[in-house]
């Protein structure tokens, strides 16, 4: 009956959208689209697609938006007209009003098609347009006779002469979008203008503009070719023929729109620039990694834009105001102002964050910050973070295993390279040196509770807007357990499982890291992006080659009265994204890890290992239940509680098909397969070896994502399909999909 009743409503939503035609004024017709033939059999067919595909986005108006057929935007239009009540009121915000057949000019969109034909080498181009008028509806049909189309037979540039100007522009010419060949195209022309100008910018032509180009075109060659000739255009001003050096730079470090004063008497000097600055709320050597250009250098955008983009990223400046200028005596020059507007230098931030997961664990964590922009007058960012959690399951095996975090959070960020050499780079990203110390406690209910501490010192540098490198030259985490319950060491007996105990190790790990990233996702207008981090970590290799720790052998070694961790680990993680369509994109990742432990280890330490399932991994499984290997979780051996699992050694693979459904709504099919594994024999099935394919465990399932931009809430419903391990009487790995196996998750962010 229910279903019944859903489907004559859906049919009546139908019926009433189909029929929006009856509403229109008499004599008028609903505008239904435009088309474009494209008239010219010397076009091959996949050119001449193409071409109708491009015109018939400059057919205006848009005709009335539909879904399946359905005009549902101009259903709520008419049916929301009068607003009569508050729901009407709200709907009617999505409403849209017809679009009428009279609307459509059918000469201006002939005129403007043609137009654009002529712009691409169609010079013979016509276009003509009709409508078809059925009975209450009527579409645009307009057809294009193209015409041949013209092709470039020659370049021309100015000749290198006693003039600057001339000598320049020559100077561009190998890199030149003009080509011998190609077709003749507008846009490409305008394109070359601005790649000239910018090549002009950074050879000290600063008050040249693209527009005192012109590129003359002779398209009456035989064989429908063009010659093309690019040359400076007469009336060019003489200052826009100079090579400008640079004569003096001012940097003010503390300026507000009130100061209309320049208050240069107040200047210091240091090195090439100089500091107005009354108040001392920066010291000179601040800028000596910001200011890129230098009394004399000739001008050039590029290193002026990377100084701007450099004063931003300093950290204490939310805006960065410059002016260059003239003050030609005898030779042209520029004096260049750095107007710097400091943000508020010291601020306190609270934030509290909920948090729910797949594992029946419902969490919250309250973050106070307290911040200082320009700790000691050099850009220095110091951040000191407190923090507390609480994680609380609610049913499950694990149910009142509760675990509470709390702990203390330093860094100091230094603008520059700290080095015992001096270091100099010249691109738009400032390097920084990083100091991190730390402290938490965590506190697992009747098992457990452990104290941690961790320090680090490194470098962070981008390389260009894609590439970024972190160096680590000390990473430091000590690791201790401050109280054992009886029952996690009644459970450490009875479990044949090393990793219970493993947790509650002491773990001293010392050494270097570093890691390397690539994204060009950001880049919106890409078909294809890619994501990759890789990162390298070791512990204790020299000092446990000189001590010849190997605890197999008895060896055992310690460092500061603690025994240490020894091992190499390496990570990897790529992400791939192809765009279908604007609203449709494939997601794809990659991950592997392997930590080798050796002489004074036997295992990585466990806050190094490796963890799989859960929200932002394998979506049907629950976080950390899956592994190592053929291992099953479940089977405690009379434990109340499931340990988390972890291992040496990480594969997982993730697809997802991302397709916008409306508005902020996005909808994702998923599948996932992974597992971990042990990099030595510890545990029965546990151990990485040559079958390691035959025990991933496997899901897929969908989900949905409410993407407002600043805020993404994801929504995941995952069923497992293939797991690591037999079932408890023996069963295949393989398991019906059903909704009573299935997992949901809820979380902020996608999953990569």
């Amino acid at each position: 009956m229910i279903k019944r009743l859903i489907y004559l409503s859906f049919l009546a939503l139908v019926l009433n959208a189909c029929s929006t035609t009856k509403y229109l004024p008499k004599g008028e017709k609903l505008y239904t689209g435009g088309e474009v033939k494209v008239d010219d059999k010397a076009i091959p067919k996949k050119d001449a697609k193409a071409l109708s595909s491009e015109l018939k986005t400059y057919i205006r108006p848009k005709p009335n938006s539909s879904l399946l057929g359905m005009r549902i935007k101009l259903w709520l239009y008419y049916k929301t007209k009068n607003r009569s009540n508050f729901i009407q009121k709200f709907l009617s915000k999505y409403g849209e009003p017809p679009v009428l057949a009279s609307q459509v000019d059918l000469e201006k969109n002939s005129e403007i098609m043609q137009n654009r034909l002529q712009n691409i080498s169609y010079f013979q181009a016509t276009v003509s347009g009709d409508t078809i008028a059925k009975e209450k509806t009527a579409k645009a049909v307009f057809t294009a006779r193209t015409g041949p189309s013209y092709t470039i037979r020659n370049v021309t540039f100015p000749n290198a002469t006693d003039n600057n100007l001339d000598t320049a522009v020559k100077g561009t010419m190998k890199e030149t979008f003009l080509k011998k060949g190609d077709k003749y195209n507008l846009d490409v022309i305008k394109n070359e203008r601005i790649r000239i100008d910018t090549r002009l910018k950074d050879e000290g032509f600063y008050f040249f503009a693209p527009e005192q180009l012109i590129v003359k075109v002779d398209s009456t060659i035989e064989n429908h070719q063009v010659d093309m000739i690019v040359s400076i255009k007469p009336e060019t001003p003489a200052e826009a023929r100079e090579i400008y050096t640079i004569r003096n730079i001012y940097v003010y470090p503390n300026y507000f729109l009130r100061d209309t004063n320049l208050h240069l008497d107040k200047a210091v000097p240091y090195r090439w620039y100089n500091l107005i600055d009354p108040r001392k709320t920066a010291r000179p050597y601040m800028f000596a990694n910001t200011v890129l250009l230098h009394p004399g250098d000739v001008y050039s955008r590029t290193t002026h834009n990377n100084s701007l983009n450099r004063f931003i990223n300093l950290g204490p400046y939310r805006n960065v105001k410059n002016k260059f200028e003239d003050v030609t005596p005898d030779s042209p020059k520029l004096d260049v102002y750095y107007f710097l507007t400091p943000y508020k230098r010291k601020s306190l931030q609270l934030e509290l964050l909920g948090r729910t997961t797949s594992a029946n664990y419902t969490g919250s964590q309250i973050n106070l910050s307290w911040k200082n922009r320009n700790a000691f007058k050099g850009g220095e960012l110091l951040t000191v973070t407190l923090f507390g959690s609480t994680d609380v399951q609610v049913g499950g095996q694990n149910s009142g295993y509760n675990v509470y975090q709390y702990g203390i959070q330093t860094s100091l960020s230094w603008p520059r390279l700290i080095t015992p050499w001096r270091v100099s780079s010249s691109n738009a990203y400032i390097p920084r040196t990083v100091l991190q110390l730390g402290y938490s406690s965590v506190v697992r209910q009747k098992l457990y509770s452990l104290n941690s501490f961790t320090g680090s010192f490194g470098y962070q540098f981008k390389t260009d807007e894609h590439r970024m490198h972190e160096l680590n030259v000390l990473e430091a985490t000590y690791v201790k357990p401050r109280n054992i319950t009886q029952l996690y060491a009644d459970s450490i007996k009875k479990s044949n499982n090393p990793a219970l105990k493993h947790v509650i190790d002491p773990q001293f790990t010392l050494g270097p890291s570093y890691a390397y990233t690539y994204d060009n996702t950001t880049e919106d207008y890409r078909t294809n992006s890619l994501y990759f981090r890789g990162k390298l970590s070791l512990s204790n290799n020299l000092y446990g080659l000189i001590t010849g720790a190997d605890t197999l052998a008895g060896k055992d070694k310690k460092l500061f009265g603690t025994t240490f961790n020894q091992y190499v680990k390496a990570e990897s993680e790529i992400r791939f994204f192809h765009k279908i369509s604007s609203g449709t994109k494939i997601a794809t990742r990659l991950l592997a890890g392997v930590g080798l432990p050796y002489g004074n280890s036997t295992i990585l330490p466990y806050n190094q290992q490796f963890f799989i399932g859960g929200p932002n991994s394998l979506r049907g499984f629950r976080p950390r239940s899956i592994g190592p290997g053929t291992v099953d979780p479940t089977n405690a051996d009379g434990n109340t509680f499931i340990a988390d699992q972890s291992g040496d050694v990480k594969l997982e693979a993730n697809v997802e098909i991302r397709q916008k459904l409306f508005s902020i709504v996005y909808g994702a099919l998923f599948a996932d397969a992974g597992n971990i594994w042990n990099a030595k024999p510890h545990q029965p099935g546990g151990t990485f070896g040559p079958n390691f394919l035959k025990q991933l465990a496997v899901d897929a399932g969908f989900g949905l994502r409410f993407d407002a931009t600043i805020l993404v809430l994801r929504t995941d419903l995952g069923f497992p399909l293939v797991r690591p391990f037999p079932s408890v009487d023996g069963a295949s790995r393989t398991i019906s999909p059903s909704f009573k196996n299935a997992i949901l998750n809820i979380a902020i962010g996608y999953p990569f």
